[in-house]
């Protein structure tokens, strides 16, 4: 049997598993930068057990093609969210890990 605070890191990888293969490849810019964080943002928040997210699109590495936009990639991506189950609470986080030159997840 696993313990709650098992199933919560778990959930949570799950969903910043979800956000990451969701979103990747979305048509994003600077304009439209903030929206599509709080698209995420909202879109993660309806699943089950989760209580906050919280999405940034480092909006630097955002170079705009012939068409005025870039596809969002997961090195751009920094997410954390917040997950509960019967009482246990964990945090986890999507960011980019330069020196594996990858986006890593992990909890905090």
């Amino acid at each position: 049997m696993y313990t709650s605070k098992e199933i919560a890191a778990f959930e949570a990888g799950i969903k910043l598993g979800a956000l990451y293969h969701q979103f990747v490849g979305t048509p994003v810019s600077v304009e439209t930068a903030e929206s599509l964080e709080r698209a995420i943002e909202r879109s993660i928040s309806l699943q089950p057990y989760v209580v906050s997210v919280s999405v940034r699109i480092d909006r630097s590495m955002l170079m705009g093609n012939v068409f005025g936009y870039s596809e969002l990639s997961g090195k751009m991506i920094r997410a954390e969210v917040g997950v509960a189950y019967e009482g246990a609470h964990v945090r986890a986080v999507l960011e980019y890990d330069p020196e594996k030159d990858y986006p890593m997840m992990h909890l905090k």
